[in-house]
């Protein structure tokens, strides 16, 4: 006897299971017999050909996605290229701090998929920095195999006779091929595939790792220089701080000496604090918090020479106060509107400080009503063509595509007579810069 359905009722009816006996007629658990109750009927064989269909359809419509999936890669030499930029893509990541044991351990197990050889070796100039594949008991007869191709910079292929010098127990490594790594006329290092044999096509492809792993290494270079400019743009800004403004700000405090000694020890104090924040030693990142704090120390400074002359309203959203920012950066804005928008106006000056959210950024505004610029020659200052008054704008531009992108350079709004308006716009999020 098998199960062959559950049959259901109405409101108050309760389910039934039903069995079916031999003689093809239904028997409820209780011993109740359903006569022409079962599903012998062509009712029945529709539904069950319904239900077989619909599995079919299903099973079709899984196979045709994965079968879509499978073409969506291409050919086999799509497919080979995707895999080979994929494990270079992959190595290229660990290979951007440059030639260090960690990265280089790590990329060696791609590159060494991508040569397909039995082992792969990356060094420099000083030893081996890693080993991927078998054999690894030939590591340390590597540098004296490589010396030649390190002191000449040219490609070179051991057979098995060569190895045998360096490595008496070679087993199945019979070929290697060690390709020299370049910065520039520099050889800074190597890449040694061992396999079986060596053949035309491991020579050339070693050699092409070999100079693609060169690229990885001048790319790291390039970013060490562009963090040394930075430093370097920030010590600039330093020192452009220090002639005028300590000098102006020491005088100021001087006047208030015997007229107002209270005065004169509350301007020491934030003298004291502005340089010491200046002059920092530690970091190329700060909060927009401690740029702002570090503007209203140099106001009150430059207000204790200017006095009424120079007014300021401030208009910041308390959510952007965390933004990292690059040191420095906001500063010699301010400098700017006071050095070159107000003191050479008649009258008392505005400056406006704005900080609101933008969505994934943060938008600073600096705009004072002087005496503007030209904008055809601010245009070609920056773009360092002329040398002109306003450094620190410049500095600061710079600084801020070399971080952010061309996309984040200043926005200068100004006409002579007119004012000026500065919009700096940073990301919110920067996971990779630590205030």
């Amino acid at each position: 006897m098998t199960v062959i359905t559950v049959r259901r009722g109405g409101a108050g009816i309760p389910v039934v299971a039903l069995f079916r006996s031999a003689n093809g007629v239904a028997v409820a658990p209780n011993g109740t017999r359903y006569a022409g109750s079962m599903p012998d009927s062509p009712l029945y064989s529709v539904a069950a050909v319904a239900v077989i269909a619909l599995a079919v359809a299903v099973v079709v419509a899984v196979g045709l996605k994965v079968l879509r999936s499978f073409r969506e890669l291409g050919t086999d030499a799509e497919r080979a290229t995707y895999n080979t930029l994929h494990a270079a893509s992959k190595a290229g990541r660990h290979l951007r701090t440059g030639l260090n044991p960690a990265g280089a351990a790590k990329a060696s197990r791609q590159l060494r998929g991508l040569l397909g050889c039995d082992a792969l070796a990356i060094l420099d100039v000083s030893g081996v920095l890693a080993w991927d594949g078998t054999a690894e008991e030939l590591r340390p007869g590597l540098m004296a195999l490589a010396a030649d191709v390190l002191s000449s910079g040219r490609t070179q292929v051991f057979n098995a006779a060569d190895l045998q010098l360096h490595f008496p127990k070679s087993g199945s490594v019979a070929a290697a091929v060690v390709a020299p790594v370049r910065s520039g006329a520099r050889v800074v290092g190597a890449v040694a595939a061992f396999a079986p044999q060596a053949g035309a096509g491991l020579v050339r492809a070693t050699t092409e790792v070999a100079d693609w792993v060169a690229a990885q290494v001048e790319l790291a270079e390039l970013d060490a220089s562009r963090t040394l400019l930075m430093e370097a743009e920030v010590r600039a800004l330093r020192a452009q701080i220090s002639p005028h403004f300590i000098y102006n700000s020491l005088n100021a405090i001087a006047s208030f000496i015997n007229t107002d000694p209270a005065r004169a020890r509350e301007l020491v104090v934030e003298f004291a604090d502005f340089t010491r924040y200046s002059f920092r030693r530690h970091g190329d990142f700060t909060t927009l918090a401690e740029e702002l704090r570090c503007i209203d120390r140099y106001l009150l400074l430059e207000r204790a020479r200017f006095g009424e002359r120079v007014q300021v309203s401030l208009r910041i959203a308390p959510e952007v106060l965390s933004t990292v920012i690059p040191f420095l950066s906001l500063q010699p804005l301010v400098e700017n509107a006071v050095r070159h928008g107000l003191e050479a106006k008649e009258g008392p000056g505005h400056i406006t400080i704005s900080a609101n959210d933008s969505g994934a950024f943060a938008e600073v505004t600096i705009e004072d009503d002087g005496v503007g610029m030209d904008p055809v020659q601010l245009q070609s200052m920056l773009a360092g063509h002329v040398d002109g008054e306003h450094v620190g704008l410049r500095n600061v531009d710079a600084r801020l595509r070399q971080v952010y992108g061309d996309d984040h350079g200043l926005v200068i709004e100004t006409a002579p007579g007119e004012g000026t308006l500065i919009t700096m716009r940073v990301p919110k999020s920067q996971p990779d810069h630590d205030a």
